[in-house]
């Protein structure tokens, strides 16, 4: 079980990585996004390939960072049902899940999605679009997105058989830590208590 956490926490590394990284594309899409628009608006230059490129980044931000999302516990789960069940049981539906479910569906999107990659690849598949941008780049985000998220998968997977084996934490319990709207949500109130005290000497 040793071996099996070291390889958990090697991939657990490789998509924190990723994730974090990924986390820069959503600023560097809203600069684009924001300047593509200023000089659309202002110099009337515009081009398609900036339009493209806010498409590609975004696909990038949505698939690359899935495995770090599962890894995180954020993924949407309907568990009205298994909430009320206790934790040892909710880890075994989560390890049938993840072998039926997630991982069957994200290993044949992989198998379907290489070779639409590659033959955009092979025959260096531009946009139909003027001025466009080659396609191969964000046709091969599907293939690494989706393994990336397999492997987490993976992950979980081990992590949850060490809990049942008594070696290891429930994976189902979310880290406490705030969320960035959370901390938001608590910053604005907190600003808004300080207005109200503020008015309130003067």
């Amino acid at each position: 079980m040793g071996f099996l956490l070291s390889i958990s926490r090697l991939i657990d590394s490789l998509n924190t990585f990723v994730g974090k990284f990924v986390t820069w594309l959503t600023l560097v899409v809203v600069v684009i996004s924001a300047g593509n628009a200023v000089f659309r608006k202002l110099f009337h230059i515009s081009s398609n390939a900036w339009l493209e490129i806010q498409w590609y980044l975004f696909g990038a931000v949505f698939l690359l960072a899935a495995g770090y999302t599962f890894l995180k516990n954020e993924h949407v789960r309907v568990d009205i049902l298994s909430q009320r069940m206790s934790a040892r049981t909710q880890v075994i539906i989560e390890i049938v899940c993840v072998l039926l479910f997630m991982l069957p569906a994200c290993l044949l999107i992989i198998y379907l999605s290489w070779p639409f990659f590659m033959l955009s690849y092979e025959t260096m598949e531009q946009s139909s679009n003027t001025g466009g941008l080659i396609r191969w780049p964000v046709k091969l985000l599907l293939p690494v997105g989706f393994s990336l998220l397999s492997l987490s998968g993976i992950s979980h997977i081990i992590k949850c058989s060490a809990f049942l084996a008594g070696k290891g934490p429930n994976p189902l319990e979310r880290e406490n830590t705030k969320t960035a709207e959370e901390a938001l949500a608590e910053e604005i109130a907190l600003d808004a208590a300080r207005r109200e005290q503020n008015a309130g000497e003067k």
